[in-house]
């Protein structure tokens, strides 16, 4: 019986090997016409290569006004008497025709926006991408931190409030990173973390700019979605988040309310004017020697500062060495 049922069992087996390595081909769906395309289907695909939109784009007008002509661009080139039309700040635009005029000196490629149905123009691709942001708000996020006189006006107004904030904090005596820190590694990699991305996030507009016009335009948070320097600029800024998360329980937890407060604007402070250093810096490739030297510093200020090693067995606190804990008085042994 025992053999009979083995003998079964194993046929049965043999059987489904061999049904799964027999299987029907599946040709797929037959589309011959499939790269079968037009020429402006052609065009519109080597447009989007290199320029990175194409018609149905959406587009967010951030210049204060933005002139649009009705007519053909021919007409304009020509001097033909032509209208303008007006669109404004914070109107939505979509990418209704391209067109190239090589007679035009200027700049070949026209653009054709449309606000509505009834408000639609012509304008120079050039003109256009100067006034306009990609309808996304992580491209609209990546132009706010990308405008110069805003990093120039930035970077004055922290390195006087840092300044500032040391001062206090200093004469104070009170907790700060890199020179009197908490017991916490994560402000200190919140500050690594902080420089690196800046300096990969310069590095990537200094020797990839198509990469990152591409990701300007097609934005994503994903970082499996990208090439790998901008998926690992991406890990970075999650990083930054995770770890600044972590930074604030940590000051929670160690800091009284009003010195974890100003602990955590010192932090702030140092933090900004990391990213504005070092994404200046990069461009002109002193970021990369910076970068290397306030590794440096930031281990050796961290690590030279004795760590605690024990807590308290009532309270949790942390203690340098065993004995009467400073918080609730219990002694440990």
């Amino acid at each position: 019986m025992k053999k009979a049922l083995f003998i079964i069992h194993y046929s049965l087996f043999i059987s489904v090997a061999l049904l799964s390595l027999c299987s029907c081909y599946n040709r797929g769906q037959q589309t011959p016409d499939a790269w079968n395309l037009t020429e402006q289907q052609l065009d519109s695909i080597s447009f989007y290569t290199t320029h990175h939109y194409t018609q149905n784009f959406n587009f967010l007008v951030r210049a204060d006004s933005l002139p649009i002509i009705p007519q053909l661009p021919a007409e304009a080139i020509s001097d033909m008497p032509v209208d303008t039309l007006m669109l404004y700040k914070g109107e939505q635009l979509v990418v209704a025709d391209i067109m190239t005029v090589p007679a035009d000196s200027l700049d070949s490629i026209w653009v054709k926006v449309a606000r509505d149905q009834l408000t639609f123009g012509w304008i120079h691709e050039r003109e256009l991408l100067n006034a306009v942001s990609p309808d996304d708000t992580i491209s609209q996020f990546i132009d706010f931190f990308s405008d110069a006189h805003l990093l120039i006006f930035l970077a004055f107004v922290v390195i006087v409030m840092a300044a500032y904030i040391y001062v206090k904090l200093m004469r104070r005596q009170a907790k700060i990173v890199h020179f009197n820190d908490i017991a916490s590694f994560y402000p200190t990699l919140l500050c690594l973390l902080v420089a690196s991305s800046a300096t990969l996030y310069s590095s990537i507009q200094l020797f990839d700019p198509e990469k990152w016009r591409h990701f300007y335009f097609h934005p994503t948070l994903n970082p499996y979605a990208v090439p790998v320097s901008l998926g690992l600029f991406l890990v970075s800024v999650w990083a930054i988040l995770i770890v600044a998360i972590a930074v604030v329980d940590d000051v929670r937890r160690q800091l009284p309310f009003g010195d974890a407060i100003l602990y955590l604007l010192g932090l702030g402070a140092t933090c900004a004017v990391a990213y504005i250093v070092f994404s200046i810096f990069t461009l002109y490739y002193i970021g990369y020697p910076l970068l290397a030297l306030y590794f440096i510093f930031a281990l050796w200020s961290y690590f030279r500062h004795p760590r605690p090693h024990y807590r308290c067995g009532r309270c949790g606190a942390l203690l340098y060495e065993k004995g009467n804990c400073r918080h609730c008085g219990a002694f440990n042994e």
